[in-house]
């Protein structure tokens, strides 16, 4: 059976082009010219993948990949014509897959598909790999935080923070970004009480709260998930 996917751009010749280019190599097709009709589309019928230009009439891909991932985990290609970096890092940020840059040639565009939709399917078959720091393990598929092997008692919305700081180990996030990330995910809450959360994980998860090591505050910026040397040993 043929993949499908969806390419969501404005630009009708590429559409066509690349519906013809990818037919032949069993990937089947479907345009959509503007966020609206993507978006649409999405909603009504499955895809294997979805190809997003980032200029659109109406939306622009960044706003379009914010509300695909809120629903969705389906592999996403971003495309675009402006050539800034800061483009391919914000789109990776918002949960894009893999991003290429126009113009192209149109087997690297296949190649890389190709390659979003096998890791997808193959993160699919493995399920959600559990995360171990030390003596802290995150089950994402048993949604349950545990230290030397105990749960730890943590609400829904506390665990969401602590899974998404430890997907972004060693990186920064901003409280915005947090709470962006959770609003977006399906089923989460909108809680402008970030650093309440914040405090009640640490009183279960670090060994002295008082003095955090894994949950570290860097201030002006936001929260970081902290790699320690001890992570290494285990």
């Amino acid at each position: 059976m043929a993949e499908r996917v969806l390419i969501i751009d404005d630009d009708r010749k590429l559409v066509d082009m690349l519906v013809e280019y990818l037919r032949p190599r069993g990937i089947e097709a479907d345009g959509a010219f503007d966020a609206a009709r993507g978006l649409s589309q999405l909603g009504r019928r499955p895809y294997d993948a979805v190809i997003l230009d980032i200029m659109l009439p109406d939306l622009d891909g960044f706003e379009v990949c914010r509300r695909v991932r809120a629903t969705s985990d389906v592999p996403l290609l971003m495309l675009t014509a402006r050539g800034d970096p800061d483009d391919r890092v914000v789109g990776l940020e918002l949960g894009a897959d893999d991003y290429l840059p126009k113009p192209f040639e149109p087997r690297e565009l296949l190649a890389r598909l190709r390659a979003i939709m096998r890791r997808r399917r193959s993160a699919a078959d493995a399920g959600p790999p559990l995360l171990r720091f030390g003596r802290l393990e995150i089950d994402p598929a048993a949604r349950q935080v545990r230290r030397d092997g105990a749960p730890c008692a943590l609400t829904a919305y506390q665990f969401d923070i602590v899974l998404l700081l430890a997907r972004n180990a060693g990186r920064v996030l901003s409280r915005d970004a947090i709470l962006d990330r959770l609003r977006e995910a399906p089923g989460g809450a909108f809680d402008r009480s970030i650093d309440v959360h914040v405090s009640r994980i640490r009183a279960v998860i670090e060994a002295d709260p008082r003095h955090p090591r894994r949950i570290i505050t860097v201030r002006g910026s936001g929260y970081q998930f902290a790699r320690l040397p001890e992570d290494d040993a285990r």
